[in-house]
């Protein structure tokens, strides 16, 4: 099936394999789980009640990434698969869209975003609306600023759901995304109106500020554990925009920073001749400077 009506099928649709009857597979078991007679644990889920699992799956997708365990990621990515069809046949069953929908909706966007690969008759049939953009032989850092701009076309052109009322730029973003990468996508929004650091110089010196904001509450701690939380959240929040001035994601590069300490902190399990809680501070450091060497080593 083409992904737009009356648009000439691209040859890349037929090079590629068809996955359409074990996908429809995958549907019809979800919707026998839910049907009445089906699972009572998958009967009894909303919405809401498998938010958790769909970001637990997501980072097991990236931890089978980073281990580079592809047998593990096959598996990862049908239970991150699994999390679309459940939400799909809930909003099925109340009448809101169909999986159908989804992909019809996804196929759309991938076309009218990627006009330097369909063709900019196929982009404006799917939707896209910019005009003047450049599609031919365009390296990647085009096709990022035209799909920005078709994008930003997209929201423009919508119409006001029913009842909206006006909303802060930032409403926008989820709040149920990682803490770490909502910081960062707060910040980035914001520096779209000009409220940023004019400079990497400036968030340096905001962090000093925020750290010794820290550290003049420390003294009071059995007394301003609220104010110390503060302090902290708001040196986390300098650091991530810190990040995103660096051009460097703070979810990944903190994975990057987990998956250190613990080679380190196994090297010294591994290198120590007693348990570590039998050491001083002493020896603890030296096994530490240790595992630090031995990766540096060829």
């Amino acid at each position: 099936m083409p992904p737009t009506e009356n648009v000439e099928p691209h040859p890349v649709f037929e090079t590629t394999p068809n996955p359409g009857p074990i996908f429809a597979e995958a549907v019809a078991i979800m919707h026998g789980l839910r049907a009445p007679g089906g699972c009572p644990w998958d009967r009894e889920q909303t919405f809401d009640s498998i938010r958790k699992y769909t970001l637990e799956e997501t980072y097991e997708v990236f931890d089978a990434i980073d281990r580079r365990d592809w047998t593990a990621l096959k598996d990862e990515l049908g239970d991150l698969l699994l999390q679309v069809l459940f939400y799909a046949e809930m909003a099925s069953e109340a009448g809101s869209f169909t999986i159908e929908d989804v992909i019809a909706g996804l196929n759309r966007k991938l076309i009218r975003r990627h006009p330097h690969v369909f063709g900019e008759a196929a982009a404006a049939e799917a939707g896209n609306t910019a005009t003047g953009l450049e599609t031919d032989g365009i390296d990647a850092p085009q096709v990022l600023r035209n799909w920005e701009e078709i994008k930003k076309l997209e929201k423009s052109s919508r119409p006001a759901p029913p009842h909206a009322t006006l909303e802060g730029r930032l409403e926008a973003i989820p709040r149920s995304m990682p803490a770490l990468s909502e910081a960062a996508k707060l910040g980035s929004k914001a520096a779209k109106a000009g409220f940023d650091w004019p400079d990497v110089s400036g968030l340096i010196d905001k962090l000093r500020e925020e750290t010794a904001e820290l550290e003049a509450e420390l003294p009071h701690a059995a007394s301003s554990h609220n104010a110390i939380s503060e302090e902290l959240g708001d040196l986390l929040f300098t650091a991530v925009n810190l990040a995103r001035r660096l051009k460097i994601d703070p979810e990944l590069v903190l994975r990057d920073t987990n998956a250190k300490f613990r080679r380190r902190f196994r090297a010294m399990e591994l290198a120590s001749p007693r348990p570590l809680e039998d050491l001083s501070p002493d020896e603890l450091e030296s096994l530490w400077a240790q595992a630090k060497l031995s990766e540096r080593q060829p």
